[in-house]
């Protein structure tokens, strides 16, 4: 049964109306606030922080298949905010609810495109968290579905709504530092083994059915739920997708550069034998058609390399950019600090930005399509360790030409589940 007809199905099965998806856009009034539905409570237990200290955001309702995060969830937001969320365990009765405006994604990976594609069919705006796809075929499918029901979308990248981050960039644009041919950034961590998993019981406070939701199938075992699946190909992105897709975000932006026209990629599991699938040591090397690079060296077992402290650095012909927490400084050919202007981090910018956007009608700083072109990196980064090592993409699409690379774009789904832009 296709993905959409799925949805209605179910939704007739409990008795629930199903509307066009322009039913549900409610017209907001000058003093109303953007009403949230949240999916996800690991993530969105952080978000739904930030979101009760945005200006004119409203958190109605929250989401999670563990009904214990649920519950400690429920009763965070409610201390927060002075108000009781609504709750669910499944993220369809937040779409179908006519009186929220605005879906945040941040489930695993796995579901970020899948539930974000279904929310603009219902006339939600959308926040999804990075990276905004499992697979590239599904950022193709989030962007057309965002375009198809005119419907805001913005990826969780929050370093695009630091304000003087976006002085660097316009700094570059300027020449302060040349011409620039080169970005690198990095990522450090000290994470340990995973271990050996076992086949195990459900826990009987978890949906795990929902939990799999658009992924084929696998027999639940003890250590990948609730944050593991990150280091497996069937449900997550590796280091990369999960952190890198930051960093590489502020590089892309940096350097102007949208597709690759190649994608090297080095490492592997060094640090532990055990059931982790995704590289623990990881260097990509990202090659622009303009005759630029980006760099990613992510070390997920090694958290004091002394580049870790900066999110990413540019190289010119006339010196450094350095961009470091929230702020930036500029380095002559030698190495001197010439300027130092430090910043602010957080989630609020970029929330507020999103909250503006939709209340507004402005424009969103990581709009989904910026967002896309960023995760897709990660994801060739991610081929081309599985595959050769190193891939030839189309500059124009980022489509690998080697068969297969191509197996990689796209994937199998659940029966039932699979996303459909209608």
């Amino acid at each position: 049964m296709p993905f959409v007809q799925r949805r209605q199905f179910l939704a007739a099965a409990a008795g629930v109306v199903m509307l066009p998806a322009s039913a549900y856009s409610r017209v907001l009034g000058a003093n109303e606030s953007v009403r949230l539905g949240i999916m996800g409570m690991s993530r969105g237990k952080d978000l739904s922080g930030n979101f009760a200290k945005t200006p004119h955001a409203a958190i109605a309702s929250i989401c999670d298949v563990d009904q214990k995060r649920l519950g400690t969830a429920a009763t965070a937001v409610e201390k927060m905010t002075g108000k009781a969320p609504a709750t669910t365990g499944d993220f369809r009765k937040m779409l179908d609810d006519k009186n929220i405006d605005a879906f945040v994604c941040s489930a695993p990976n796995f579901w970020h495109a899948p539930a974000s594609i279904l929310a603009c069919a219902a006339g939600k705006h959308v926040y999804v968290e990075k990276p905004c796809s499992h697979t590239p075929q599904e950022g193709v499918w989030l962007v057309e579905a965002a375009r198809k029901h005119k419907t805001k979308v913005q990826m969780g990248n929050q370093r695009r709504s630091y304000t003087v981050f976006h002085e660097a960039m316009s700094a570059l644009r300027e020449g302060i530092i040349g011409q620039v041919t080169i970005a690198k950034c990095w990522y450090g961590a000290d994470r340990k083994s995973i271990g050996t998993g076992k086949p195990a019981e459900v826990p009987a406070h978890l949906d795990y059915e929902l939990w799999q939701g658009p992924v084929e199938r696998k027999p639940y075992q003890d250590n990948v739920v609730h944050y593991n699946w990150h280091w497996f190909w069937h449900w997550g992105n590796g280091e990369l997708g999960n952190n890198g897709v930051h960093m590489i975000d502020l590089c892309r932006w940096g350097l102007g550069v949208t597709y690759p026209s190649r994608v090297t990629s080095a490492g592997g599991r060094y640090h532990f034998v055990d059931d982790q699938q995704t590289p623990d040591t990881h260097i990509v090397t990202f090659d622009f058609p303009s005759k630029q690079s980006i760099v990613w060296e992510g070390l997920s077992c090694i958290n004091h390399h002394p580049e870790n402290n900066a999110d990413a650095v540019f190289h010119g012909t006339k010196g450094t950019l350095v961009l470091r927490n929230g702020g930036y400084s500029l380095l002559d050919v030698k190495g001197k600090e010439t300027k130092k202007v430090p910043g602010t981090t957080g989630d609020v910018p970029h929330l507020t930005n999103f909250v503006q956007a939709v209340r507004e009608d402005q424009k969103l700083n990581s709009e989904i399509e910026e967002g896309h072109r960023s995760t897709l990196l990660c994801h060739l980064g991610n081929i081309a360790h599985r595959t050769t090592h190193a891939i030839e993409c189309d500059p124009t699409s980022g489509y690998p030409r080697a068969k297969a690379a191509q197996a990689l774009w796209s994937k199998s789904y659940a029966k039932g589940w699979e996303p459909i832009v209608s």
